[in-house]
């Protein structure tokens, strides 16, 4: 090997001494070495001896301590990235052991820091070997510094010779960003750290049905998949697919503040809100009935609100703030006719019907599924509730709207338009309203805000949101319990504020704690038995229309 490359010629003889190995520079298609066998590759790109001392010492780090071409045929993309990272991390911390000096030139090439507010999938594992590699080194993310914990603890308890027990650990990162929803492109993806390999060594894909790159590019790990249906979810034979097969329909993209309790601000177009209709095409008669087990909620008879309402004037009163003028000239004519006149001469306010609207804002996430103690689920009962509402005008509510929520991380918060204020309830919002299902987590500041922005387009007058929960507000990227909290406070006083009363009835015997903190002491109520919500949430939305 010729000195011609930046002293690649020393860096040559070193790994040939350590592993055996012989070191080239070629014009390779990416910007990381291959090692293939016992020859390494290294790529034009890679300039300066510092990168190419380190891309070396990575290759020797695989050659003394990993095995290599294991098989990958049981482990998805993600999967295949972070074992690879994991183990790139261990043998490097066993060459540094047997040979201390080596450290410096990984520390040497290491990326500048991501930016804290990038949650992909390339930044967290970029952030998860910086911590790695310096101990001094500290970030504020949860699931890089549990990466650190977990492999410190292993590397404490087992040794960093025990290759399975870094696999099994691995695998747990991998989970949790799953759970965290964490996209990855196969396609996409380069390793973070520049002096490492494409970690092609390390596996073994002949056993898959797809070349490699397929194998990687057909799948894409870290969401988890839906649930598998229920027997009596199943179509019949010749059936249409169900409604996931069909697709929602987005309607519009939109940008919201949140609130960060420990700054005290609102972070500017933090959360996007993704307006949607759900997919309702061929839907089973059985998607408008109720849960095996349950009960058909009979319409409540509640009466018609009325308010006090200035412009609406009783005459001929006994009493009043006014003089009522037609009443005044009778007691005159009377008077000039000897006649005994009417003493009721004067005007006041009277109750009488005023413009009000209401916004019922479903809680959609997944833990609204889950069947009661009486079969049906909690989504069941809301959808019936909804139901009745809608077909019976909410007893007093001149306007009322169905909407739901759930989210996927700040950048994914699903907003679904069942039924729009002044529309009729007619087959199609029926069958929109039949076809939701609960999915992900619950976002509550940003949709609170969005159903605010939709309630000021509404006609002066009463305007309320109504929000239908059975739990605290929460998401996967998100660690502080009281976070979402203070967020879903913040949006409510917001609200207050543009002339939007929020309120909140919450299917949870516990929300007491957080519910008040969020809305106050007088606009929430609690219904500890999911039964019992149809009655409270047709209460609530006629005490709101009254301005009670």
């Amino acid at each position: 090997m010729s000195e011609g490359h930046g002293g690649l010629g020393a860096l040559a003889l070193l790994a040939r001494g350590l592993a055996g190995i012989d070191v080239e520079v070629q014009a390779l298609a990416g910007a990381r070495a291959v090692l293939t066998g016992r020859k390494l590759l290294l790529p034009e790109s890679a300039t300066g001896p510092g990168l190419r001392r380190a891309m070396v010492a990575h290759a020797v780090a695989h050659l003394r301590h990993s095995q290599p071409a294991r098989p990958a045929h049981a482990l998805r993309p993600m999967g295949i990235a972070i074992v690879s990272a994991i183990e790139d991390a261990r043998v490097e911390r066993l060459l540094c052991r047997d040979f201390p000096g080596l450290h410096g030139w990984f520390a040497a090439s290491l990326p500048p820091v991501p930016d804290a507010l990038d949650l992909g999938f390339a930044a967290l594992v970029s952030r998860m070997d910086r911590l790695l590699l310096l101990p001094t080194s500290q970030d504020d993310n949860h699931w890089v510094n549990k990466a650190r914990r977990l492999f410190e603890e292993t590397a404490a308890g087992a040794g960093l010779e025990d290759y399975d027990a870094f696999r099994a650990i691995a695998s747990i990162f991998a989970n949790d960003l799953g759970q965290m929803r964490v996209r990855f492109e196969p396609r996409d993806y380069v390793v973070p750290a520049p002096w490492r390999d494409d970690n092609s060594y390390l596996w073994d894909f002949a056993e898959t049905d797809a070349a490699p790159d397929e194998a990687i590019a057909l799948q894409q790990a870290g969401a988890r998949p839906p649930p598998s249906p229920s027997p009596s979810d199943a179509p019949d034979e010749g059936s249409v697919p169900p409604p996931e097969a069909v697709g929602d329909i987005e309607l519009g993209r939109y940008t919201y503040p949140e609130w960060d309790r420990r700054l005290e601000r609102l972070r500017p177009d933090w959360c996007t809100v993704i307006e949607k209709l759900p997919a309702w095409q061929g839907l089973l008669p059985a998607r408008e009935q109720a849960a095996p087990g349950s009960e058909r909620i009979a319409p409540l008879a509640l009466p018609r609100a009325r308010h006090l309402d200035r412009t609406h004037r009783l005459r001929r009163q006994w009493e009043g703030d006014d003089i009522d003028l037609n009443a005044a000239i009778e007691v005159l004519v009377d008077r000039r006719l000897r006649l005994r006149p009417d003493a009721r001469l004067f005007m006041r306010p009277g109750k009488g019907p005023r413009p009000s609207s209401v916004l019922v804002l479903l809680d959609l996430s997944a833990s609204a599924n889950d069947p009661g103690p009486h079969a049906a689920s909690l989504l069941d009962i809301e959808k019936q509730a909804a139901l009745m509402l809608a077909a019976s005008n909410a007893r007093g509510v001149d306007r009322l709207a169905i909407h739901g929520f759930s989210s996927n991380t700040r950048a994914e918060v699903y907003y679904y338009r069942l039924l729009e204020s002044g529309m009729p309830l007619d087959a199609p919002a029926r069958a929109m309203i039949g076809a939701l299902r609960g999915r992900y987590s619950t976002r509550m500041g940003a949709a609170l805000r969005h159903a605010t922005s939709l309630m000021r387009a509404e006609p002066p007058g009463q305007r309320a949101v109504l929000l239908v929960t059975d739990g605290a507000p929460s998401d996967i990227d998100v660690h502080d319990a009281r976070y979402l909290i203070e967020d879903a406070r913040q949006a409510v006083a917001e609200a207050r504020d543009a002339g939007v009363r929020a309120a909140c009835v919450a299917v949870d015997g516990a929300a007491d704690v957080y519910v008040r903190r969020i809305f106050g002491w007088r606009d929430y109520c609690i219904a500890d038995d999911a039964r019992s919500l149809p009655a409270r949430l047709a209460r609530m939305s006629a005490r709101l229309a009254a301005a009670h």
